[in-house]
């Protein structure tokens, strides 16, 4: 082919046929990923979730609530005064109080 003949239409180089087929298995894998992600959440957050919080802490006098956490059969509350008070969660009563000193 000489450089002055002008290209057969409907004709395409080799090398963009390749680069078509690249894009479009990109674009293809890419659309899976995100539907794979999309229903990964959908799954995650759709079920029942598996922290229960109790309804109601009774905290002692004075005891102002600054964080919690939860562990399997106890929860903690620290305290503003600088107290972890951990809770029972079947009974819901105080089971041990720790001091923070720092």
């Amino acid at each position: 082919m000489d450089m002055n003949e002008a290209p057969i239409p409907g004709e395409e180089p080799p090398n963009l046929r390749f680069l078509r087929i690249l894009v479009t298995v990109l674009t293809a894998t890419m659309i899976a990923g995100l539907l794979v992600i999309i229903a990964l959440i959908v799954i995650r957050f759709s079920g029942e979730s598996r922290v229960s919080l109790p309804d109601e802490i009774t905290l002692p006098d004075g005891a102002t609530a600054t964080a919690f956490t939860q562990g399997a059969g106890w929860y903690a509350v620290v305290t503003a005064d600088q107290r972890i008070l951990i809770f029972d969660i079947a009974s819901g009563a105080m089971t041990q109080e720790i001091a923070i000193s720092h």
